[in-house]
């Protein structure tokens, strides 16, 4: 699933939408796989010239960008002209005097920044009626915004209102919110956020930018105002009960897990850990839930102490086998709602607390602070101050705020973020088992789809989608799908995160590309897979395009680095057949993948954006999907899993050793998409042994029509 793997704040409001322009400083730790996309080379700018003539780019809205289109969709034409009703209620709400506030800012994230969520939580695509997974919404008195990133452009353009304006983040002319508010906004305003929605460094980060203005960052804790506007409507919060991640695919029982964090607790002179993000509560618990839609996690927050640990998640969540587990770990129970007094706990008994500033919300680091400087004065420690403690060298470590006096916070990346990234044995070999499995279902749906459209059997994209559904379900192991399945067809497939809709998909046929991105949740692992198929007559543009990205896939797979190497290194070998012709894509090439877990997971990348430092490891996983999309025409990906692995080398320069990546992925390339004119007599071979290695490891799960159709779709070029 395409996405920018840069290691970002998982605020993607406020990191990187509403954040800085440029690319980050490299000193400082880039975590969560959140989106932010390269500029297309060739930049079809959609800006106009102000009236008076100086030059200046202006943001159209998009119902206007609609109208130079050709006109506006249905669903735009039959708006109501005026302003929407939700927006008109939430400007009420911030003329309220207990509000009183100038502009607010609703991100996509819930309180543990997570990039899928509950739909009780999907607040700005109620507010926007945008249903991309990135996106932030600013309202001002007066006027609308929404920026999101170059994958969701076309999507934006479809379902925002007029009303709104779209800002195309990443592309010439387009400020950050923060600029944008400090445009729009007269001196000495006050901009209102969630802090609960929100990472403390994102907030800290957007207060430092407005108050070039002199405006003021309000966080209003107590009241999230679309919360106010949605009312009875909203929907309940998910109330799934939670299931045990048996040993045998955890690879690590919890008391070690623990035992690991509490000696980095030690080691970094600690008492105690607050994790706040959902799979790696997840993960460190052997625990495994559905309050997220394509993700295996539940809403939680976890206090790891040098002799406690406390899950805070809703009781009724929780059954008998899962609280024997917990107690046998040693791991107390308390209500998801009571993690702030908790916290508060924590500062009044003097407890020094490792805080991940990228991930935690500012509501928890705020209730933290105010409560260790209540402490400071109950003890008479009047001149004490409150900061981040330095870490000299260290670029995962927050700079300091302390002097001359006693650190009650270390602001760091948590002590789980890379343990979770490098799999161990079990982990592994429950990915590489799952993987297999996914490839049979696979090569079933393929050819049954091929035979479909043979027979002009007319299907939707949607209906597609619903099968492929099928056939994975008869798989041992599933679980659910690892995303929504991106089903395109023809100038669908441009719109990088497509999401079909029976109201709105297109069919399927013969006459254009087809790019299928999907995944799965299996007990085991989870995938992650694209193919871009014609069943038709490919035109020669469109066998260029496929065999640059085929290029690229290629290049990157047989990638062989030193050690410590970041993965934004690596980013240049599959874009640069592109770049011959010119031609580029919006999305990095690469994101992490869990093990049973999220689909999309840090801290390592494979992205063009450099900030990301975060050495490949043996044992982590990653994806390998360059893409080529034409807007209003096709798109095109292709994406394995690969997992990093040792090299045997001649040499071992400098005594490092040397990385390369195994391949978890086994499903067929379609050939006819091949030009091989371009290609090398050794890229012409990585795909004869690539197929060669499909048919070995996926033929025997397979019969009938099926191991037909994977003979044919595996022979030589």
């Amino acid at each position: 699933m395409a996405i920018e793997a840069a290691r970002l704040s998982p605020s993607l409001a406020a990191a990187a939408i509403l954040g800085r322009r440029g690319p980050p400083p490299v000193a400082l730790p880039l975590r969560r796989a959140l989106p932010l996309l390269l500029p297309p080379l060739r930049r079809r700018l959609c800006f106009l010239a102000a009236a008076g003539g100086d030059g200046r780019a202006v943001a159209l809205p998009s119902s206007e960008l609609r109208k130079r289109r050709g006109g506006a969709s249905s669903s735009s034409s039959a708006a109501p002209v005026g302003e929407d009703e939700k927006l008109r209620s939430l400007r009420r709400l911030l003329a309220r005097p207990d509000v009183a506030i100038d502009a607010y800012i609703v991100p996509s994230q819930d309180a543990h920044q997570s990039e899928f969520i509950a739909e009780c939580f999907m607040r700005r695509a109620y507010l926007t009626g945008f249903t991309g997974s990135a996106g932030t919404a600013v309202v001002t008195k007066d006027k609308a915004a929404l920026w999101t990133d170059g994958r969701y452009f076309l999507q934006a353009e479809k379902e925002l209102s007029h009303d709104w304006t779209l800002m195309r983040s990443g592309n010439q002319g387009v400020p950050t919110t923060s600029e944008w508010l400090n445009e729009v906004l007269p001196s000495g305003c006050r901009v209102g956020i969630d802090p609960f929605l929100f990472s403390f460094d994102a907030a800290e980060e957007l207060k430092d930018a407005i108050s070039e203005k002199n405006h003021e960052l309000v966080l209003i804790k107590d009241l999230n105002l679309v919360d106010e506007i949605w009312g009875e409507s909203r929907p309940e919060p998910p109330k799934e009960r939670t299931r045990v991640h048996g040993i045998k695919y955890a690879g690590v029982d919890v008391p070690s897990k623990l035992s690991f964090v509490r000696s980095q607790l030690a080691e970094n002179g600690c008492n105690a850990v607050v994790i706040s993000l959902l799979d790696e509560v997840a993960w460190l618990l052997n625990m495994r839930g559905s309050d997220v839609p394509n993700s295996p996690v539940f809403y939680s927050y976890l206090i790891v102490e040098d002799t406690a640990a406390t899950l805070f998640v809703d009781n009724n969540k929780v059954s008998e086998d899962v609280l024997e587990h917990l107690e046998k770990a040693g791991v107390k129970l308390k209500p998801y709602e009571a993690i702030l007094s908790d916290v508060e706990r924590l500062a009044e008994n003097g407890a020094k607390l490792w805080l991940d500033s990228s991930s935690i919300n500012a509501a928890i680091v705020n209730v933290f602070r105010s409560s260790c400087e209540r402490y400071v004065k109950k003890r008479g420690k009047a001149g004490r101050q409150i900061g981040k403690e330095s870490s000299q060298g260290d670029p995962a470590t927050g700079s300091s705020g302390v002097q001359n006096g006693t650190v009650n916070a270390l602001y760091k990346v948590s002590p789980a973020t890379l343990a979770k990234a490098v799999k161990n044995e079990a982990e592994v070999e429950g990915m590489k088992s799952s993987h297999l499995r996914d490839a049979a279902a696979l090569a079933e749906f393929w050819c049954w789809l091929e035979g479909q459209v043979r027979e002009s059997v007319p299907l939707t994209e949607v209906q597609v989608a619903e099968k492929l559904l099928e056939f994975r379900q008869k798989q041992d192991g599933f679980i659910d799908t690892s995303f929504d399945t991106i089903s395109g067809y023809g100038a669908n497939g441009a719109i990088i995160h497509y999401r079909p809709t029976p109201e709105s998909c297109s069919s399927v046929g013969s006459d254009n590309l087809f790019l299928l991105d999907s995944g799965a949740q299996y007990i085991d692992g989870t995938t992650d897979i694209t193919r871009t198929v014609h069943f038709g007559e490919p035109t020669p543009r469109q066998k260029e395009c496929f065999t640059r990205v085929l290029q690229g896939h290629i290049a990157l797979d047989q990638a062989v680095f030193p050690e410590r190497t970041p993965g934004f290194v690596l980013d240049v070998l599959a874009r640069s057949s592109l770049w011959k012709i010119g031609l580029d894509y919006r999305h990095g090439t690469g994101h992490g993948v869990g093990a049973a877990l999220n689909v999309h997971e840090g801290p390592q990348s494979i992205s063009y954006r450099y900030g990301n430092l975060t050495a490949l490891q043996k044992g982590m996983i990653v994806s390998n999907e360059p893409g080529y999309y034409e807007d209003n025409s096709f798109g095109i990906r292709i994406e394995n899993l690969l997992l990093v692995k040792e090299v045997n080398l001649p040499n071992s320069f400098g005594g490092v050793s040397y990385l390369g990546f195994e391949k978890l992925t086994f499903v067929p390339i379609q050939s006819k998409l091949v030009d091989l004119s371009l290609l090398s007599p050794s890229e012409i071979n990585w795909i004869n042994e690539y197929h060669d290695e499909v048919w070995e490891k996926v033929s025997p799960l397979l019969s009938g029509h099926s191991l037909d159709w994977l003979r044919k779709n595996t022979r030589p070029l």
